[in-house]
């Protein structure tokens, strides 16, 4: 793959957009009827387009709304980017109101929370469902800049016709993702979203400090532990700690998660069972890790027993929370992923399956529609049959959906009775 110096800016200086166009165009029409990929094409965006052809039935479709009304209004409110919304209009107010821009704000999952700029750009971008509510992460949208910032976690502009969705490629973004600050958990995007002049690197230089000052103001507002763990939905684990971001090897992830499921502290007979089994390992080998371990984060780990010096904030204890508080939509947000879904640790498997196993339980449990679609609509969720029935059971007859519902549970029931083959 052929990629500019920066593989994150859409073209080089010095480019043609309108021969680029074509170019990539002719790509795009040779992947998505016979899966051949042109070496001119981006290798971030190559990755996308698989991505999309493995999620979405075709290249032109609509994007679905996920939220609307009273529902969108409250998700609105909640949301922590809600406090940084001020900030900004006041960085890319300008640049939407100028006629030719939108500014996009979305949270995690890909829900469009604002869409913001001239009313006749928005009246054009509503055409293809670039509006509040509606889902732009890549399964439901395909290749678009905020969608696959959220994929990759790293800003990113999408030209034209890099869009997945041939009714996106009239237009050009760039997004960059936004986290917590304290915690290090992906909060969401912010776009800007136009003409082919925004593939020029000013655009990916704009959204990203528009993204550092929001963390910003959001870690002057945030209280709390100022270490933090992110396990969900990640192969290794992120820690934050005072102000500093680490991105931990799997045996570290694995320590720390079990560490802070266990604030009163591990034997090291009891971590060394959690981390290895029955397999016959060497004191030693333990001690070594945690020898690695404190190198990197300090006196944070202390011994005797093994435990944490301070107290830990982390995204599996955010989502337990808002099980107890009864808020079952709050907790499928904050629900990434499985626990560090490659480790083999058992102690980690243990702790990975009880909180998926608690959360599906409740979908089950619940009669709402909006909990069962989004556990429906996950990676963990989309071949799960009894959640796919339990929401058709719970939609309304009117629901406009309803109908794709009952054909996606049709198509999970029918693989789940075929025999078997010799």
């Amino acid at each position: 793959m052929v990629d500019t110096v920066n593989p994150w800016l859409a073209m080089a200086c010095g480019i043609d957009p309108a021969e680029r166009c074509r170019t990539v165009r002719g790509a795009h029409a040779a992947f998505v009827t016979g899966g051949e990929l042109n070496p001119h094409v981006r290798t971030v965006v190559a990755d996308s387009w698989r991505r999309s052809a493995a999620a979405l039935a075709a290249p032109e479709f609509t994007v679905p709304i996920d939220l609307a009304d009273g529902e969108l209004e409250v998700h609105r409110r909640a949301h922590p980017l809600a406090r940084v919304m001020p900030l900004f209009r006041e960085l890319l107010g300008s640049i939407a109101d100028d006629g030719a821009h939108l500014l996009a704000v979305c949270d995690a999952a890909g829900r469009m929370l604002w869409v913001e700029g001239h009313r006749g750009v928005r009246k054009r971008a509503e055409g293809m469902n670039f509006v509040p509510g509606a889902r732009w992460d890549e399964r439901h949208a395909g290749t678009n800049a905020p969608g696959t910032a959220l994929a990759l976690d790293h800003a990113v502009q999408i030209f034209a016709t890099e869009h997945y969705n041939r009714r996106v490629q009239p237009w050009t973004c760039a997004a960059a993702p936004v986290h917590d600050p304290r915690t290090g958990r992906l909060l969401g995007a912010v776009d800007i979203t136009g003409g082919d002049h925004l593939a020029g690197p000013h655009s990916l230089a704009l959204v990203q400090a528009t993204a550092r000052a929001a963390e910003a103001q959001l870690a002057g507002a945030a209280a709390g532990p100022r270490q933090a763990l992110s396990v969900l939905g990640r192969d290794e684990a992120l820690l934050v700690t005072d102000g500093r971001r680490l991105r931990l090897g799997r045996r570290h992830s694995e320590i720390l998660a079990l560490l802070a499921a266990h604030p009163d502290g591990l034997s090291g007979d009891r971590l060394a069972m959690a981390l290895y089994g029955e397999r016959s390992v060497p004191a030693v080998t333990l001690r070594a890790e945690l020898s690695r371990l404190r190198r990197l984060v300090g006196e944070l780990v202390a011994s005797r027993p093994y435990r944490l010096n301070v107290p830990m904030e982390t995204d599996v204890a955010a989502v337990e929370r808002e099980l107890e508080a009864g808020d079952l939509r709050s907790a499928l947000h904050a629900y990434n992923g499985p626990l560090l879904p490659l480790s083999e640790a058992p102690g980690v498997c243990r702790m990975r399956r009880l909180l998926e196993d608690r959360l599906r339980r409740t979908v089950l449990g619940s009669a709402d529609a909006g909990a069962l679609q989004l556990w429906a609509d996950s990676p963990w969720g989309e071949d799960d049959l009894e959640v796919w029935e339990r929401l058709l059971a719970a939609l309304p007859e009117s629901a406009a959906h309803r109908g794709s519902v009952a054909a996606r549970a049709r198509r999970l029931r029918a693989t789940f009775t075929q025999p078997a083959r010799d």
